[in-house]
């Protein structure tokens, strides 16, 4: 899930098995359809079929709520008018008069901002899922000491993607990443339990050293956090890279192999749950984490943060991962969710590796205790309506770029 937050910050959604939507929102019309339906596996927004949702007036969002959707959307526009949205629904132009308006909107009028800027659509069918992530904050030091044996690494420079010709291009068309060997054929790069084993190490790329490695995989997988000292410093980590090997969802694994569920001797399948089974059981746990070959690399932070994938800060309680083929990154999104806590106005701020697919959500719930609880046990179901510019649905409608369903 930051500043690509982890393969990043949202994998954690792979820890916890989906399950099915309901639809929520209660009162309030039901969606008018600007087009007939559409397929829900299209490529993005504008080809998987929206609906007109209820005006942002009848949502019954909250002040604080939306005192705090507003700033982290007035962090996002600077970025929201100039960058292509990739899901096929705005324009940069089309947030222009919104952003202008939010520079000076009082926070506390901040209902009627949305209520006077932004009409709702539902995109896919409108039926959420939403897991959660946080800014862990864990027990490091910048230069290694007993106690603090785990290394968090910096990015390798001979972690590259591969020249064209020397190894087949993604499906999205990028060159994947590896390494150039001695004898300079493109390789794979080493995964994590070579790096464990020491592939990196005498390299000079340790910018801290933890006391948990435990603690760190799941740090690798929020994406950022905190290495505190225990006379008190702080290092702030931000995500710099990923080593291109395909990320795998330790929850998965151990629902499979009868580990967590509800039985005699299992073990609970939320984040806190798993980090027990792992301490509980060194040796296996430690094979188990080494099956997700995927290794995030971070970057020191010293300005304000975390910052997520639209390289803005991101704010606890009011950022939301999400896929830009089908949300524009910046563009507020209400969630009527099964857990109250996670229902409301958010914005769209940052993605995530695990976070993919039509109204598919990862909510940042900041750093400390109870933003790890909340996030560790996030599993939600219901509806997500995203909220875009006044018009730009009736644009959708004239030039027909919504593919019928």
């Amino acid at each position: 899930m930051l500043a690509r937050l982890s393969l990043r910050n949202a994998v954690l959604a792979a820890l916890v098995l989906m399950g099915g939507c309901v639809r929520l929102i209660p009162g309030g019309p039901a969606p008018t359809p600007v087009t007939p339906p559409a397929i829900v596996t299209a490529p993005n927004a504008a080809l998987a079929g929206i609906a007109r949702g209820p005006l942002p007036a009848g949502l019954g969002m909250g002040a604080d709520n939306a005192a705090r959707a507003l700033g982290a959307f007035v962090i996002s526009c600077p970025r929201l008018t100039r960058r292509t949205d990739t899901s096929g629904l705005t324009r940069p132009e089309d947030w222009t008069a919104a952003c202008a308006a939010a520079a000076t909107w009082p926070a506390g009028d901040a209902q009627r901002f949305f209520a006077t800027h932004f009409e709702t659509a539902e995109v896919g069918g409108g039926n959420a899922f939403v897991t959660g992530y946080f800014e862990p904050e864990i027990a490091g030091v910048r230069t290694r000491q007993p106690g603090y044996d785990v290394p968090i690494y910096g990015l390798p420079p001979d972690l590259v993607r591969a020249r064209p010709g020397d190894a087949p291009p993604l499906p999205d068309g990028r060159m994947p990443l590896g390494r150039y060997d001695e004898a300079g054929v493109f390789t794979a790069y080493w995964d994590r339990s070579q790096i464990e084993a020491g592939a990196l190490a005498g390299k000079g790329l340790e910018i801290g050293w933890a006391a948990d490695p435990v603690e760190v995989f799941f740090l690798q997988i929020q994406g950022s956090g905190r290495l505190r000292g225990p006379d008190g410093s702080v290092i702030r980590l931000g995500f710099a890279g990923q080593n291109g090997h395909a990320y795998t969802g330790i929850g998965s694994l151990m629902r499979e192999r009868g580990l967590i569920g509800s039985g005699p001797g299992q073990y609970s399948g939320s984040m806190q749950g798993i980090q027990q089974f792992l301490r509980d059981n060194p040796a296996q746990g430690r094979v188990l984490m080494q099956q997700n070959r995927s290794f995030v690399f971070f970057r020191e932070l010293t300005g304000p943060g975390p910052v997520g994938a639209l390289n803005v800060p991101v704010t606890g309680g009011a950022t939301v991962a999400a896929d830009p083929a089908y949300v524009p990154l910046g563009a507020p999104v209400w969630l009527q969710l099964d857990r109250r806590e996670a229902s409301g106005l958010w914005v769209a701020q940052d993605t995530g590796g695990a976070i993919t697919g039509a109204n598919r959500f990862d909510s940042f719930w900041g750093a400390g205790a109870e933003a790890r609880r909340i996030a560790g046990g996030m599993s939600a179901r219901g509806r997500a309506l995203i909220l875009l510019p006044k018009g730009v649905l009736d644009r959708l409608d004239r030039t027909g770029t919504v593919t019928r369903r």
